[in-house]
C-alpha cells in the first residue's frame, strides 16, 4: 500500500481552501434541488466530482481535505437528522462510511496516476538529455567522462564512478564525478554496462542530495543501454580512425 506523505505549507493551505470552496460550490445546487429529488446515491456520486477535481488539480492533500469536507457536508445536509452532524440510523452510517472510503480511494488512484505520469515525463527528459550528451562523442574516454559527469548532475549524487574494462593488454578506463567526491561505504547502486553483448564495465552511484531510481527500474536499464550503445559507436569510430591512419601511413 502506498504511504501518504503530506507536508503542510502555506501553498498547501491555500489549495485546501480552494478544494473546500469547490465542495461548497457543489453543495449549493444540491441543496437547492433537494434530497428527495436526487436521492442519496446520486448526491454521493456528485460529491465525488469536486473531490476528484481537487486531487487532480492540486494534489493529494487538497483532495483528502475535499473528501473530508464533502463527507461532513453530505452528513449535515442529506443524512437524517438534517442540519446536524449526528447520524440517526445504521443505514446513514453505512452510506457515510462507504462514501468516505470511495472518496479516499479515488484520491489515491488519481495521485498514483499523476505520480506515474510525472515519473514517466521525468525519465523521458533524462533519457533525451543523456542521448544528446553522448550522441556526438567519438572516443570511449569521452563517453566514460561524460557519463560520470552527466549522471552526477542528473541525480545530484555524492559520487559517480564509471569503470570500463577494455581488450586484454589495454588499460581499463575509469572516471569519477565530482573529482573530489567521496562515497561513504558501498555504492547505493551498481549497474552493469553491456556492449555487443558482453559485460564491459559498470556504473557506481552514491546517493547525495537528490534521488536514485530503483535497482531494477526501467530508467537505469535504459541509461546503461544508452551507455553501451555509445561505447560501441565510439569503439567503431576509433577503429575506423586507426584504420584510416594506417592506410595513410602505408600510402
Amino acid at each position: 500500500m502506498r504511504k501518504i506523505h503530506l507536508s503542510f505549507t502555506p501553498e498547501m493551505f491555500m489549495y485546501c481552501v480552494l478544494a473546500v470552496t469547490t465542495v461548497a460550490a457543489t453543495t449549493v445546487p444540491l441543496v437547492s434541488i433537494g434530497r428527495d429529488t436526487l436521492g442519496e446515491a446520486v448526491i454521493a456520486l456528485l460529491y465525488l466530482v469536486p473531490v476528484g477535481w481537487s486531487a487532480s488539480r492540486w494534489g493529494q492533500g487538497p483532495g483528502l481535505c475535499a473528501a473530508l469536507v464533502a463527507a461532513l457536508t453530505f452528513d449535515f445536509y442529506f443524512i437524517p437528522p438534517f442540519h446536524t452532524f449526528t447520524v440517526g440510523n445504521l443505514e446513514g452510517w453505512l452510506v457515510l462510511i462507504i462514501f468516505l472510503g470511495v472518496a479516499i480511494v479515488v484520491v489515491g488512484r488519481i495521485q498514483s496516476g499523476l505520480t506515474k505520469a510525472r515519473e514517466s515525463e521525468r525519465d523521458a527528459l533524462f533519457m533525451y538529455e543523456l542521448s544528446a550528451v553522448l550522441a556526438g562523442l567519438r572516443t570511449q574516454e569521452a563517453v566514460v567522462n561524460a557519463l560520470a559527469r552527466h549522471l552526477q548532475q542528473m541525480f545530484l549524487s555524492a559520487l559517480v564512478e564509471v569503470f570500463i574494462q577494455r581488450d586484454s593488454g589495454v588499460p581499463p578506463m575509469f572516471a569519477r564525478a565530482p573529482i573530489d567526491g567521496v562515497g561513504k561505504n558501498k555504492p547505493d547502486r551498481v549497474v552493469p554496462i553491456f556492449a555487443a553483448p558482453a559485460l564491459v564495465g559498470e556504473i557506481r552511484l552514491w546517493r547525495g542530495n537528490g534521488w536514485l531510481p530503483g535497482e531494477n527500474s526501467r530508467l537505469l536499464q535504459n541509461l546503461t543501454n544508452q551507455a553501451g550503445l555509445a561505447l560501441e559507436r565510439a569503439c567503431l569510430v576509433e577503429a575506423e580512425t586507426r584504420s584510416n591512419a594506417g592506410a595513410n601511413h602505408g600510402g
